[in-house]
């Protein structure tokens, strides 16, 4: 007797079925409520000084790193002919001291002085000169800072995230039923690590709302991604569950190091380095001693056990390539950074690894023009790749058989197009619902638990689900876009841009190359397929997108103010003030404030 029968008793196979229905709603209800608390809920912007300006207005600085000009587009706008576009830079170390430095032909001055080439430290009260406008520079203490934190919620548009992850815990139930339901190898293994995986959610869940987080957003789609990867694991490989379970703790225990560590921008920065040799050392090692497997060498075996460096490499590449923007404009230099790419991608080509390859120099684009802001760099960017297109190409006969199948697979199959037709043969079959988890053939298919997933989602739990999947992806990137204003610095903004760069390319490869859409390289879902170092690097470079997060006590990966209980409030208008004197417009800019 079944598990699911000692349970349910007869009426097991009946609820099994009706969750085949209800699974995909809940899917997508998941998704739905965190894009709705992710992009809808209005954003409080910080403050950590001010420019003192003529008749009393103060330009609030609510970056750690402010750009100081004529422009429209800067952060602290100074509306003079005398001033430059982009005149100055004025940047915040995370200890509180700060630096300006001078952009441009314009002078800079403090306190009269100059600003020379290495910049000048600026302190409370100092005078800063941009052209010929002198402004008060005005650093708010810990205790301002934390009086002007008023996080305001839009009327109704509060999500509960204890709701959400109780919505996760009841697709998680509906798999397990399934998974007991219609696969016949699923046992006691299979249900203890559903457990396991519910249990550990809601422990950290606990935990951090206990500490005053409330930003549970892109963990629970991390979360939802990763239940779909514990199914396909329990569709594919049972007795694997536990090894599954294991590299999920793995993976939280990582994701929560990388968030604590990135709170310290500093340390950050002087690490680069490191980073940047380690990622060339790990595939430069890969290269050597990798054995060979399907052409490319990516693997290396330990034993039984097998790793993916390419897949820590993707954390260090985005760790080591972000840049904050006192390194942008103070050193207007990206040979470093295109030779460290350069390396990467040439490795990776190597060792026949064409997918993250591509990633990879995607990513390299996106970096690259948020460092430079320049499309030329990128143009000359995408030139130098397609001349190494072509020399892969030649030098690779196994890539190049890819790129002939593409768009011919069903003329051949039995051979080079066996893979993608029975991915879209399994998808269809799918249909809005799914066969329900457990119940696919397509898992039988090499390579089927990794490079297509999407195709055995979209067979066991429907096409709704499959979409839910992506979705949730897509939530992230648009999560991200909209944070990039309010980030506290470009090195943030720039490591959370360029994760979700790689997470979309990797799911449009792992979509659309199983459905003959696009060439079939070979790439993971991210958090969905099985792969311990896939699914520990994604919870790794989940962290940048929590540092990108500065909503009010949103993140454990940003570093808050001490709380203070008195001083600011909020006048007749709903409009902050500052203690005693001074108020916050509806423009964004302080009227009377601290007294000189």
């Amino acid at each position: 007797m079944d598990i699911l029968t000692l349970i349910f008793g007869k009426a097991g196979p009946m609820l099994a079925n009706l969750s085949r229905y209800v699974l995909p709603l809940v899917a997508v209800a998941i998704v739905a409520r965190c894009v709705r608390s992710m992009l809808r809920e209005r954003y409080e912007p910080e403050t950590w000084a001010y420019l003192y300006m003529t008749g009393n207005i103060m330009v609030p600085l609510r970056h750690w790193e402010c750009i100081l000009g004529r422009a429209r587009s800067v952060d602290g706008q100074v509306d003079d002919p005398s001033v430059e576009k982009m005149h100055a830079c004025l940047i915040r170390s995370p200890q509180g001291d700060w630096t300006v430095y001078n952009l441009g032909k314009g002078e800079t001055y403090v306190n009269g002085e100059p600003v020379r080439t290495g910049g000048a430290v600026v302190r409370d009260a100092d005078v800063l000169t941009l052209g010929q406008i002198s402004t008060r520079f005005v650093d708010l203490t810990e205790q301002e800072r934390a009086s002007l934190l008023k996080y305001r919620h839009a009327p109704g548009r509060h999500v509960r995230p204890s709701v959400t992850m109780l919505l996760l815990t009841v697709f998680q139930v509906l798999l397990l039923l399934q998974q007991l339901t219609y696969n016949p190898d699923a046992g006691v293994g299979v249900a203890m690590g559903f457990a396991i995986l519910a249990t550990v959610q809601w422990s950290y869940f606990i935990v951090v709302r206990a500490s005053g987080q409330r930003g549970f957003e892109p963990e629970i789609l991390a979360l939802f991604l990763s239940t779909v990867g514990m199914s396909v694991c329990a569709s594919k490989t049972p007795d694997d569950m536990f090894k599954q379970i294991v590299l999920f703790l793995a993976a939280i225990g990582l994701f929560v190091f990388m968030c604590l560590w990135l709170r310290d921008l500093k340390r950050v920065q002087a690490t680069r380095l490191f980073a940047a040799v380690a990622a060339v050392g790990l595939l430069a090692v890969t290269l050597v001693i990798a054995p060979v497997r399907n052409g490319a060498r990516s693997w290396i075996e330990f034993g039984s056990l097998t790793v993916q460096p390419s897949e820590f490499v993707k954390v260090l590449y985005v760790y080591a390539g972000a840049a904050t923007l006192d390194r942008l404009f103070v050193n207007r230099n990206l040979i470093f950074y295109i030779g460290f790419s350069a390396a990467c991608v040439g490795l990776l080509a190597l060792m026949g690894d064409f997918g993250t390859a591509l990633v990879f120099f995607v990513t390299f684009l996106v970096i690259s023009y948020m460092r430079s802001g320049s499309f030329a760099t990128a143009f000359l960017a995408v030139g130098s790749a397609v001349l190494a297109v072509m020399v892969v190409l030649s030098l690779k006969p196994e890539t190049l058989s890819r790129f002939a199948v593409w768009g011919h697979v069903w003329e051949d199959v039995y051979e080079k197009g066996y893979q993608q037709v029975r991915a879209m043969s399994a998808a269809a079959s799918g249909g809005l619902f799914g066969q329900g988890a457990g119940n696919g053939w397509l898992v039988d298919i090499y390579a089927a638990e990794t490079d297509m997933v999407f195709a055995v989602i979209s067979e066991e739990m429907g096409l709704l689900t499959a979409l839910a999947c992506v979705g949730s992806l897509l939530a992230l990137a648009g999560f991200v876009v909209k944070n990039a204003s309010s980030g506290r610095s470009s090195y943030f903004v720039i490591a959370a841009s360029a994760t979700v760069s790689m997470m979309l390319v990797q799911i449009i490869l792992n979509v659309f190359g199983p459905m003959d859409i696009l060439p079939f390289t070979g790439v993971t879902f991210p958090f969905a397929s099985m792969g311990g170092t896939s699914l520990l690097s994604f919870w790794m470079l989940l962290s940048f997108i929590k540092s990108c997060d500065t909503r009010a006590n949103a993140s454990f990966a940003v570093k808050r103010p001490e709380k203070f209980s008195g001083g600011a409030g909020v006048d007749d208008d709903g409009a902050d003030y500052l203690p005693e004197d001074g108020y916050y417009d509806d423009d964004g800019y302080y009227q009377g404030g601290r007294s000189e």
